[in-house]
C-alpha cells in the first residue's frame, strides 16, 4: 500500500475545558498523560496533541509542566510525535514559551478569531461560550516561533475564512510544503459538523498539503469516516469526544484510538505507523 493510501491517525489526550467529572478518563499529571499516550501509541495513534494541565485539572502553561510531560512521555512511548497545542486564553508570549524550550515535532497553531460557544437546546443556555482570539500578529508570531524550534506547524481552521489566512505565512515563508491543516468541525460559531462542509474545507487547500479532521462530541465518528473516503487524515481523543460509536463512554483514549483503526480498516486504507508519518509530513527528512 503506497503512502497516499496510509492514514495518520492522531490523539487528543486531554484538551483544557473538560475534566474528570465529566469523563472519568482524562488525564492530568503529566504521568497521567504520558500513560494515556502510550495506550493511544499501542493502539495505532502516530501523533498524540497535548495541553499541559496542573496536577488538579487547571489549564497550565509552564514550561516546566510541559517538561515533565515530554520526560514522561520519552520514558514510555519515545517514537510517538509529540504536538503541544498553543491555543486557548491568556497573552501569546505565554502560550509560546513550552514550543521553543521544549521543542515538540508539531505545534498547533490557531488561524483565525471565532465566537466558540456549546449551545444546550434543552436547557436554553450555553454550556461555555466565550470569543476565541487570534489576531494575524499573533498568528504569525506563533508561526516565528514555531519555525525558530524547528516544529512543523498544524493550521488549525475552525471556519472557512481561517483556510484562506494560511495564504499570509506561505507569503511569508513560515510555512513550508507539504502544508498540514486541520479541520475542527462542530464548535458553535464555526463551521458546521458536515461532510459537505468537510469536502469544502478540503478542496480550498493546496495541492499536496495532507489534512485531518477534528469533529467535536459524537458527530467525531460521522466526520472521521467522511474524512477517510475523502482522502484526509482523522483525530480522535478525549479532547474532543467521550463516547465510542456505539454510545458508551470511552474509558481511556486507547479505546477510541482502536475504534479509529477499525474505521481505517473499513475505509481500505491503512494506518501510517510513526515512520511513514514522518516520510509523509517530512518528504524530505525530518
Amino acid at each position: 500500500m503506497s503512502l497516499s493510501d496510509k492514514v495518520i491517525v492522531s490523539c487528543a489526550l486531554t484538551g483544557a475545558v473538560t475534566t474528570k467529572k465529566h469523563c472519568p478518563g482524562i488525564p492530568y499529571t503529566p504521568a497521567e498523560i504520558a500513560e494515556e499516550a502510550k495506550r493511544a501509541y499501542d493502539a495505532g495513534a502516530a501523533i498524540v496533541h497535548i495541553h499541559a494541565r496542573t496536577d488538579d485539572g487547571f489549564p497550565s502553561w509552564e514550561v516546566e509542566t510541559f517538561r515533565r510531560i515530554h520526560a514522561e512521555l520519552k520514558r514510555r512511548c519515545p517514537e510517538v510525535l509529540v504536538n503541544w497545542s498553543t491555543g486557548g486564553a491568556g497573552a501569546m508570549e505565554d502560550r509560546v514559551q513550552h514550543v521553543l524550550q521544549v521543542p515538540p515535532d508539531i505545534a498547533a497553531l490557531n488561524m483565525g478569531s471565532m465566537n466558540y460557544a456549546k449551545w444546550r437546546p434543552e436547557r436554553k443556555s450555553f454550556a461555555f461560550n466565550f470569543v476565541f482570539a487570534n489576531s494575524f500578529d499573533d498568528i504569525i508570531a506563533f508561526a516565528t516561533a514555531i519555525r525558530k524550534s524547528g516544529a512543523k506547524p498544524e493550521m488549525e481552521c475552525f471556519d472557512t475564512g481561517h483556510v484562506a489566512s494560511a495564504e499570509v505565512l506561505q507569503d511569508l515563508g513560515l510555512v513550508d510544503a507539504p502544508h498540514h491543516y486541520s479541520f475542527i468541525m462542530g464548535v458553535l460559531g464555526g463551521i458546521p459538523a458536515t461532510a459537505r462542509h468537510l469536502a469544502f474545507q478540503a478542496q480550498n487547500i493546496p495541492a499536496g498539503s495532507r489534512w485531518k479532521v477534528i469533529g467535536i462530541s459524537r458527530e467525531q465518528w460521522s466526520l472521521c469516516m467522511a474524512a477517510l473516503s475523502l482522502g484526509g487524515d482523522i483525530r480522535v481523543g478525549l479532547e474532543d469526544n467521550f463516547y465510542l460509536p456505539n454510545g458508551d463512554m470511552a474509558p481511556s483514549n486507547g479505546a477510541l484510538v482502536e475504534q479509529a483503526v477499525k474505521l481505517v480498516g473499513l475505509s481500505g486504507r491503512g494506518v501510517a505507523t510513526v515512520d511513514e508519518a514522518k516520510q509523509i509530513l517530512w518528504p524530505g527528512g525530518k
